[in-house]
């Protein structure tokens, strides 16, 4: 990260974590404080999140945002891609996309400090058709999962959080500021992972977000490649390109961590055995469950469920 990036980025946490630390003290008394700070950041699409304490890994849903770490330092497993970063490095989620995390280093006494902000497709979509061509024609199937700050996305991200402090600025500048943000994460390696998840016209229409909302709503199926391409009438090259494009996994990928997600989440939240959670998300063999979900999460299921919900009270979402 080169000297303007890290200064952008100076400036943004301290505004981060000013606002994380009225969110901590209004979440423990009833003020007026709360709905207004908490309005203020909705109106901006922002989740601005502070820990005092390192986190066991917990399953997260993640919509399309971007996710940045200001201080300390998380863990993310995304499919087969396990990262350990920090605020030198960010995360583009362009779709709905199962997401393992936890804080592993908090920076000492002042807390690790992250923040998301919610994409909205239609103003990505506006900036996308606003670019030339060969701007956004870069592509890759296998792109880093997480992606380098540049100075001038650094400054964007920066005044985006800036406008926490300023809610009669917001109406104005939130249009502009929020274009900015995704004309530069465009021109970052990243944007093929942004235009892969995009609907465009024709037979690839939305695409990669209907595979996303067949292979979640309908998770207890028998999914194949072939029946999944049948579904969303392409072909299965097709299929497997932009879906592993947006979301760094192939479809099997997604499915197989869709699943365990949400057994872990009924077995910590709703006390299912792991067996009735297996056959609630489809699986058909319990030995492989099992399997699968050691490899997952580092214990067999029941051992783990008792672990993670001992630990969900003191985790929140990072």
């Amino acid at each position: 990260m080169d000297d303007r990036a890290a200064q952008h980025l100076d400036r943004a946490v301290e505004v981060a974590s000013r606002h994380a630390a009225v969110l901590d003290r209004a979440s423990t008394v009833d003020t007026v404080a709360r709905p207004a700070s908490v309005q203020r950041a909705e109106a901006l699409g922002l989740t601005v999140s502070r820990v005092h304490e390192p986190t066991g890994l917990f399953d997260r849903r993640y919509v399309p945002s971007l996710s940045v770490v200001l201080r300390g330092r998380k863990r993310s497993i995304v499919g087969d891609d396990d990262q350990v970063w920090g605020r030198e490095r960010f995360i583009i989620t362009p779709v709905d996309l199962p997401v393992v995390a936890g804080v592993i280093d908090t920076a000492g006494s002042n807390g690790f400090v992250s923040a998301v902000w919610k994409l909205d497709p239609v103003v990505v979509g506006e900036v996308v058709a606003s670019m030339s061509s060969t701007t956004t024609s870069t592509s890759s199937t296998d792109l880093p999962r997480l992606g380098t700050w540049t100075a001038p996305l650094a400054d964007a991200v920066s005044r985006l959080l800036a406008l926490l402090d300023a809610p009669e600025d917001i109406p104005v500048l939130f249009p502009l500021v929020s274009r900015e943000v995704v004309l530069r994460l465009l021109q970052t390696a990243q944007a093929p992972r942004i235009t892969a998840a995009l609907d465009r016209a024709g037979a690839d229409a939305g695409l990669v977000t209907a595979a996303t909302a067949l292979l979640t709503g309908r998770m207890d199926e028998p999914w194949t490649m072939e029946r999944l391409a049948r579904e969303l009438r392409v072909s299965e090259s097709t299929l497997f390109a932009r879906f592993k494009q947006a979301t760094g996994m192939s479809p099997a990928q997604y499915l197989k961590r869709t699943r365990l997600g949400e057994a872990r989440r009924r077995m910590v939240l709703h006390a299912d055995t792991a067996a009735r959670a297996a056959a609630a998300v489809g699986y058909r063999s319990a030995s492989h469950f099992s399997r699968d979900y050691r490899e997952a999460y580092g214990r067999p299921p029941a051992a783990d469920a008792v672990v993670a919900r001992e630990q969900l009270a003191l985790a929140p979402a990072v």
